[in-house]
């Protein structure tokens, strides 16, 4: 969808728990900024009115918009929520249990207690029918369409509204999948349905059928979103292209996000952690750990050398979902590209309380939204990590987002004795310190889940620090963490919709090959690899990206023989010394030794990206002032418990420069806050990131 000239105006949007952020790009590289209170029964309400405010405000007119940017929660919700379409699968006979199946794992074995997800397909809506693929591929039992009806008229008996096609082997020969999806489609057109060769064309039957299923139980949620979200924007005169965020930090065109939701199910924080590796480059700090603190969640991911880590994998889950290749089995299983994400469920909305043993906790419950924080004034009356630091000083005690957003500071104090301080027979103040350290603790972990846990030292890195809350707690997680610098990027608040400005429309394929490695030749994969950019050139050219603004990025699947697990690994060209090389130093850096057994190559990878000639550059960008950001004055802040609060100056970012500015300092802006503790200093790069760095 490359972009016409005579629009002149790019706007990206990310939708968030309890704020829905707005950053608007034009041609001359000056970004204006918005935030409104996110509207969780449709989201897609929330982004419409704060649009046309927007537009409103700068008297910009909707047709001048070229791009509409989205990065969306609506696939991750509707799988909480439990709130996808009524859905079957027709599979092939005798493996009709393959998701109870799964892996045979638990992710804790120690936990007696947990129980297993159910299955978002129930027992009685899978069915089975004859057919037979081998492993090579060929035909061993043709595929019964009488078999296939029969399956159809059961499953429409039970109201199904999605059906998922998964046949064993498949990915070696997708010939009675596509049957079997033409007949649903001739005879149930009202079905919406999906196959696992268009969805994950891979071996392993499990994760393949656990994907392909996620794709359709998503189907009609995604679909009925964007078509609202399109027509609410077009009803106000944006009439521009919708491009939606990926959950590995691509944009695809909204209608192929209708036909693969389950590429975008992570898309909400992958904008940020784009922006993040961006930016970092441009500071020449290729090696950061992205931290990002919302309204619901924490975040945190590694960059090194300017690219995100990624997977070929993750598992979807409630509450804490810890990013480990060695803990499985706790959610619902998605075989697609992502970033590689740590999230807790500790967000400035997060709600405390005490819980049946006696012991303070923070999250996974959150006020989001609607209510929010206690003092929001919204109904909410217990407290949320937002109210302890309000409490302590370290937010606004009156308004957030520039005044849009009015808050009682009393209310935050009744929640917290309430709740928090009468039962544990606290002082208000020692209640506070106590639901922020709490919430610092599990967000440490997240950190150390993608630092320690990967054979990292956090002590070596720099931590960048976004989302309303990141530069309110990411001062903490440093000195805790050991780590010695924190840089927050300009526009801190409304980062992951910044990152979305930044990132490229890209289409991903691949091939499974499953060979040894020693016994492949370079014409072999050169056959692959022209494949493969045949097919992903194809999407770009639909997009409106020839040749010259094409980009392709490769990778590779592989292992030791015998072993049932992969490592991805990147390579260039033909060399397969380079693909030996680079996942012989993977595998010692994933499980910390050398195996000397052959090499099978899995998988070939091919990430093409189009480059769009708009995208952001953060070493170029220029920021609007908006009206009423300027900060000054002091309030008093508690930085420790049991240490009497001292008075803060509070200014806004254009207050810091190039000398180092001695804490303790507030610095308040339209978006977020930014913390800098009494043992900081903090200063402004040339880029405009507020830069702390701590006392030895």
């Amino acid at each position: 969808m490359a972009s016409s000239s005579d629009n002149r105006f790019r706007i990206a949007i990310d939708i968030g728990g309890t704020f829905t952020d707005i950053a608007l790009l034009t041609d001359a590289g000056l970004i204006h900024q918005s935030k409104i209170s996110s509207t969780p029964s449709d989201p897609s309400v929330a982004v419409i009115e704060g649009v046309g405010q927007l537009l409103a405000e700068l008297s910009i007119p909707p047709g001048a918009i070229a791009e509409v940017l989205h990065g969306t929660t609506v696939g991750s919700n509707t799988i909480l929520q439990r709130k996808g379409a009524k859905t079957g699968l027709i599979t092939t006979r005798g493996f009709r249990d393959v998701l109870e199946i799964g892996r045979i794992r638990m992710p804790d074995m120690f936990d007696l207690t947990w129980e297993k997800p159910k299955p978002l397909v129930p027992r009685r809506h899978r069915m089975e029918v004859t057919e037979r693929m081998a492993a090579d591929g060929s035909t061993v039992e043709p595929l019964s369409e009488a078999g296939v009806i029969a399956a159809g008229k059961a499953l429409v008996a039970e109201d199904i509204e999605a059906v998922a096609i998964a046949f064993i082997n498949s990915y070696r020969n997708p010939a009675h999948e596509l049957q079997a999806e033409a007949v649903i489609r001739a005879n149930f057109p009202h079905l919406l349905v999906t196959t696992s060769c268009a969805v994950l064309p891979e071996m392993k039957e499990y994760e393949r059928t656990s994907t392909t299923v996620v794709n359709a139980y998503l189907l009609a949620a995604m679909r009925s979103y964007l078509q609202r979200l399109e027509s609410g924007l077009r009803a106000i005169g944006v009439a521009a292209p919708i491009l939606v965020m990926t959950s590995n930090g691509g944009m695809l065109a909204a209608n192929v996000t209708c036909e693969k939701p389950v590429l975008v199910v992570a898309s909400g924080p992958a904008g940020g952690v784009i922006g993040a590796a961006r930016l970092g480059v441009a500071r020449n700090d290729r090696d950061v750990i992205v931290f990002d603190m919302g309204g619901t969640t924490a975040k945190a991911v590694i960059i090194e050398d300017g690219r995100p880590s990624m997977t070929s994998e993750y598992e979807f889950r409630d509450g804490i979902s810890t990013s480990s290749r060695f803990i499985k089995a706790g959610g619902y299983m998605l075989k697609v590209p992502a970033i590689d994400i740590a999230e807790v469920g500790a967000g400035g909305g997060s709600i405390a309380g005490i819980d049946k043993g006696g012991l303070l906790v923070v999250g996974p419950q959150s006020a989001g939204a609607m209510p929010g924080p206690a003092c929001y004034g919204l109904g909410n009356n217990r407290p949320t990590v937002t109210d302890a630091n309000v409490v302590l000083g370290f937010i606004n005690a009156t308004s957030l987002a520039g005044g849009k957003l009015h808050i009682d500071r009393a209310l935050s104090e009744q929640a917290i004795r309430v709740h928090v301080g009468d039962p544990l027979g606290l002082p208000m103040l020692d209640a506070a310190h106590g639901i922020r350290a709490v919430a610092n603790a599990a967000m440490a972990r997240a950190i150390r889940a993608v630092t320690v846990e990967r054979g990292l030292d956090p002590r070596d890195l720099t931590l960048m620090a976004f989302g309303g809350n990141g530069g309110v707690h990411a001062p903490d997680l440093a000195r805790q963490l050991g780590i010695p610098r924190v840089v927050i990027p300009p526009m801190s608040g409304i980062f992951s919709a910044l990152g979305m400005l930044a990132s490229d429309i890209e289409h991903t394929a691949l091939k499974t090959v499953s060979q040894r490695l020693d016994r492949m030749s370079v014409a072999d994969l050169q056959a692959i690899k022209q494949e493969l950019r045949r097919q992903v050139a194809a999407q770009l050219a639909a997009d409106g990206y020839q040749a010259e603004r094409t980009a392709f990025l490769w990778e590779a699947d592989l292992r030791h023989e015998g072993q049932a697990t992969e490592l991805t690994v990147p390579f260039e060209g033909e060399d397969f010394a380079q693909i030996r090389e680079r996942f012989v130093a993977e595998y010692f850096k994933t499980y910390g030794y050398r195996d000397s057994t052959p090499m099978e190559l899995m998988k070939v990878r091919v990430a093409g990206r189009g480059l769009r000639d708009n995208r952001l550059d953060f070493g170029a960008m220029k920021i609007a002032a908006r009206a009423g950001s300027s900060r000054s004055g002091t309030r008093p802040v508690s930085f420790a418990r049991g240490e009497p609060a001292v008075a803060v100056a509070i200014a806004d970012r254009n207050a810091l420069g190039a000398s180092p500015r001695q804490g303790p300092l507030i610095v308040e802006e339209f978006d977020a806050t930014i913390v800098v503790p009494p043992d900081a200093k903090a200063h402004k790069d040339a880029i405009g990131c507020i830069v702390l760095e701590f006392e030895a």
